[in-house]
Parts: C-alpha cells; structure tokens; sequence
C-alpha cells in the first residue's frame, strides 16, 4: 500500500462516546495498523460539549513524536444544545481552545466550519482564522457542507486557503456526481442542481473532498449493504467483490476513491476491521464500466 492510498482514509470519531478507553486504544492502533493517519472529531461529538474528544485525549495521551505522525482534525459552528450555529469570532476561537484542551494537544492539524451559518459576517470568520494561525493553535483550515458560493463568500476576507470541504457522500447519497451526470434532462429528478457545481468547483480550486457517512443510504436512512431498496447494488457488490476478492465495504470505498477529484473517505466506525476494508479498497482502481454498473444499481440514471 503506498502512503497516499492509506492515507485516503480516515477514521470518523462521533462513534467511540460508547466505548471504553481500552476500546478507543485498540481502535487507534489498529486504525494506524492499517495505515490511518487522519482522525476526524466535532466539537459536538459525545453530548455536545468535547465528549468524544476528551474521551480520545484521555484514553490516548500521545507523545509528541507519535502526535506528529497523525493529522488530528475537528469541526466547531455548531451550537451545542440549541438550534442553529454560530461563526463568530469568539465562538470559533473558544471551541478550537477547548477542542485543543480536550484532545491534549497543542495545535489542530485541520479546524473545519461545521455546516454552513447563514448569519455569518465573513471577517469573522478572518478574525478567528488570523488568530488561531498567528498563535499556531490550527495549521489549516476547511468547511464542511458547504456550496461555491459561501465558500466564495469566506473567501472574501478569509486570507488562509480552504483546503477542505467535508460532505455527504457514496453510493446511497450521490447527488454530488448524479446532478451533473443527468445535467440538462428536463423533467428528471436526479438534474436537480442542489450544490451549485460543487464537484466541479472543488476540482478547479483545489479543495479536497471529505465523503462522510460513505456507506449510509440518504440521510441515515440505514446501511446501503443490507437497505431492502437496494438488491440490484446488492448483486453488483456482491459480483465484484468475488472478482476482486475482497468484501462490499472496500468495492464501495473504491467507488468513491476512483473518482478523479481524489476524494478522502472518512468512515465513521467502531472497528477496525472496517477500516482495513475500507483501505483496502482505496487500493482498486474500478474501470469506468464497474464504476457507472455501481452507479445505476445504485438507482441513478445514465441518460
């Protein structure tokens, strides 16, 4: 496996509120085992207030060379406990501080915006980023969620590149592909635009894709593996896994890191046996023809 094949995958960390800190260390080394060196965490993950992270930071207590060789990212705007987010200044800059306390650490790899805040004042939004970069508390920044266009608004007064938008997306939730597979089809569902090209803008600006919740069918509405919907995706995964020797979960982790735009695939677990799965599949390359048979069991239309 080469560097940038494991590294494709990341391990979402909303899930270890229910385990205990031997279950969190096993999961971690057995997450580097397989060559996962990004750990994705919210602010709201575990109860709202740094559950999941303080339970990560506690259990872990990494070195500082062992900290080096891992990208630690987190997420804040969401308000905790009431509806809504907030990009404030101050809102921002006080959750990464208590996300840095929490994860005991001195910097975040990667602080993204956690979904997107329709009152949000873009100097704001600078203002925090400035502060956080200057004091050296976050080396990059990215958004989660979001169109073009409010990502052009940050941009505004945003002076750090964003390097990283943080969506929904695989075979149960495709629109991000399927709205431009069927552009131009009057009358057809599926060519509703819903995202303004953001596939498209991604590429051409150089922001990496975060696919979460690679595996859910729309808006965790269950597994695609098992969701009765889903019998003809069933026997396409099912095919190509005996072709490629392998299991469902690595040729559905292949279907998104075939794509060009170089997607990372943040798989949201509690085992680490999924995580090599979904290593594993980073390493196949799909041919165009498995990748859109994939596309259409999944019930998507190529005109």
């Amino acid at each position: 496996m080469t560097r940038s094949e494991s590294t494709r995958i990341g391990l979402g960390m909303m899930r270890i509120a229910t385990l205990e800190p031997n279950q969190i260390r096993d999961l971690y080394h057995g997450a580097r085992e397989a060559g996962v060196k990004l750990f994705d965490h919210a602010d709201v993950y575990g109860g709202g207030e740094h559950g999941c992270e303080r339970l990560f930071g506690e259990a872990l207590e990494l070195s500082s060379s062992e900290r080096e060789q891992i990208v630690l990212q987190t997420k804040c705007g969401i308000r905790p406990g009431v509806p809504g987010f907030d990009f404030s200044a101050e809102h921002i800059i006080r959750r990464a501080e208590e996300s840095l306390e929490a994860l005991r650490t001195e910097y975040l790899d990667v602080l993204l915006l956690h979904r997107p805040d329709t009152l949000v004042e873009p100097e704001e939004v600078a203002q925090a980023f400035d502060a956080l970069e200057s004091s050296g508390k976050v080396r990059s920044f990215g958004v989660s969620n979001h169109t073009p266009r409010q990502i052009d608004l940050l941009k505004m007064n945003v002076s750090q590149p964003l390097k990283v938008n943080q969506v929904q997306f695989g075979l149960g939730h495709a629109a991000l592909v399927a709205q431009g597979v069927a552009a131009n089809m009057e009358g057809l569902e599926q060519s509703t635009n819903r995202d303004g090209g953001l596939l498209e803008y991604s590429r051409i600006n150089g922001i990496t894709l975060q696919a979460w919740s690679p595996y859910q069918r729309g808006f965790f509405n269950g597994l695609i593996f098992d969701h009765p919907e889903l019998s003809k995706l069933h026997r396409v995964l099912d095919k190509l896994s005996k072709e490629y020797a392998t299991t469902p979960t690595s040729i559905a982790t292949a279907w998104i890191t075939r794509h060009p735009a170089k997607m990372e695939v943040i798989v949201g677990t509690t085992k680490a046996s999924r995580l090599h799965e979904a290593v594993a599949g980073a390493e196949i390359t799909l041919t165009r023809a498995e990748w859109y048979e994939l596309f259409e069991a999944a019930g998507y239309q190529i005109p």
